[in-house]
């Protein structure tokens, strides 16, 4: 029996390919406005670098050079060079410890598993402890159920996630539609591969964005084509504004290729109304844009009033097909309430594409192999959750709902701390993970910024880190509307963390308004 369990695991190892992929298709015969990097400081490297070196940045592809990711950037580098320092010589800063503020990934940032998928993973990884008596004890039987289907393919992982989209919609979703990567970031970089051919290529993309999308199309040879979202409505996305930048876009010659709607938003955190769904479904079809839809923090709503709908669901109440619209739904195990950044599991639906252009997909799908196991089962596991009847539903419901209700309440009480401070307006997190509030700068505070070649923000954020130990990334990264200024905040720090954020975050603040009141 154990080798039999061992053999299904290896088996399962082995055919996980046909699992990331659908179905083979038979033949067929045929600059971002807004976005500005500039730092305090040089990551560059001291080491010297030999004369005769091959490889220089004058040699390497130019779109590498212009590509920027701030999520990770020149701030994070210094809190990291901070933290080494405060290990090798404690008490050297006016601050015990990093609080980083600055990535969505809670479980670095201490957020427990959810139980139920790491005892399924578990099994899927040792098989073997499925032939020990013990094994019972320590794991629920859901969990081993659901760990002897996945080895015995009862059930295949894509077959799960088509069955939790449709449970979730309402509307029949297809196994072969969907393309499971390692995380959403490998898809997203997939359809830029696919969509942009050119420079005279753009995509339609948010500001603020996440600058995984700035960083690709750039990187892919394509135009980014910013659209605003407008602040003074909790980060609205107006038609109007996207029309004329789409009008705009090609008056210049730019072939606007796709729409990207990140919802709920990141780094802004609005979560979109249905009836804009519906008008942006409405004008993606008239204009014929592919909509990618970055849903990844679907999970992630916190008030009321607001409800996800995925586009799928809301272009398939309006009657559309997949004649009517092409559409691609992007979603990872990394955020949400199961925040399991590092298992590098998420998947792409694709509907609406003719079969020659199918298979194009399936076959850079294929250039890149299968994503990684862990990441696929875990994929097929948040979308198909425990039910009612299943051993773990109980912990996994009380896993789930305190995890999203302690994050409701840190994100309102951070939202509450950034309001109060002078000169600082922060809209509320209605989902997602983050806080994007606005810092309106004294004029001393941005011209001593430019005396040392910083963003305003980016400034800031130095001031801050190096004052408080918060880590916060700096809203020049994002774009914003020039003139403007931001800092991206995450909610993610375990709640008994966020006084003492609050408290350090206060203090700054009034003593760097203090220093560069007008």
């Amino acid at each position: 029996m154990r080798r039999f369990a061992t053999d299904r695991g290896k088996q399962l190892l082995l055919l996980s390919s046909r699992r990331l992929l659908p179905t083979t298709p038979s033949p067929s015969p045929a600059t971002a406005a807004g976005l500005n990097y500039a730092f305090p400081f040089s990551t560059s490297s001291s080491s010297p670098v030999p004369m005769a070196s091959p490889v220089t940045v004058d040699t390497i592809n130019p779109k590498v050079i212009k590509c920027q990711y701030a999520v990770r950037g020149e701030i994070v580098i210094h809190a990291q060079r901070l933290q080494e320092d405060l290990q090798a010589n404690p008490g050297s800063h006016p601050f015990d410890e990093i609080l980083y503020c600055n990535i969505g990934n809670p479980q670095s940032l201490g957020q427990q598993p959810i139980t139920f998928f790491r005892e399924v993973l578990a099994l899927c990884d040792y098989p073997g402890l499925l032939d020990r008596d013990e094994t019972h004890a320590l794991f629920s039987a859901d969990a081993v159920e659901r760990a002897w289907k996945i080895l015995d393919g009862i059930k295949g992982l894509r077959e799960a996630i088509a069955a939790g989209i449709a449970a979730r919609d309402g509307y029949p979703a297809n196994a072969d539609d969907i393309f499971l990567t390692d995380g959403a970031s490998p898809a997203v970089h997939m359809m830029m591969q696919l969509l942009l051919r050119s420079e005279k290529d753009g995509i339609l993309c948010p500001i603020p964005q996440y600058p995984l999308y700035s960083a690709s199309i750039t990187l892919h040879g394509g135009s980014l084509v910013p659209y605003y979202l407008d602040e003074a409505t909790g980060w609205g996305l107006e038609l109007s504004e996207v029309k004329k930048q789409l009008e705009d876009a090609r008056s210049k010659g730019i072939t606007v290729r796709a729409l990207v709607v990140i919802n709920p938003g990141n780094p802004t955190g609005q979560v979109l109304s249905e009836d804009n769904q519906r008008e942006i479904v409405e004008f993606c079809k008239r204009e014929g844009l592919v909509l990618l839809a970055d849903e990844v923090y679907q999970e992630n709503v916190y008030v009321d009033n607001k409800k996800f709908h995925s586009f799928k669901k809301v272009s398939r109440s309006m009657g559309y097909g997949d004649k009517d619209i092409a559409l691609v739904s992007f979603q990872s195990v990394s955020k949400g309430y199961y925040g399991e950044c590092g298992k590098r599991g998420g998947y792409m639906e694709v509907t609406g594409f003719i079969p020659e252009v199918r298979e194009q997909i399936y076959k850079i799908a294929s250039v890149n192999l299968c994503s990684n196991i862990s990441g696929q089962i875990l994929a097929s596991l948040v979308m198909n959750p425990p039910k009612e009847t299943d051993e773990s539903f109980q912990s996994y419901i009380e896993e789930r709902d305190g995890i999203l209700s302690s994050l409701a309440r840190r994100a309102k009480t951070l939202e509450d701390a950034f309001n109060s401070l002078e000169g600082v307006t922060c809209n509320k997190a209605e989902g997602a993970m983050y806080l994007f509030p606005r810092l309106h700068l004294p004029q001393k505070a941005i011209e001593a910024a430019k005396a040392v070649n910083a963003a305003p923000d980016a400034f800031y954020a130095r001031r801050l880190l190096d004052a408080t130990g918060i880590v916060v990334v700096p809203g020049s990264g994002f774009g914003q509307v020039p003139g403007t200024w931001h800092i991206r905040c995450t909610i993610l720090p375990q709640e008994d963390k966020i006084p003492a954020i609050v408290s350090r975050l206060k203090t700054f603040h009034e003593a760097f308004m203090a220093e560069f009141c007008d």
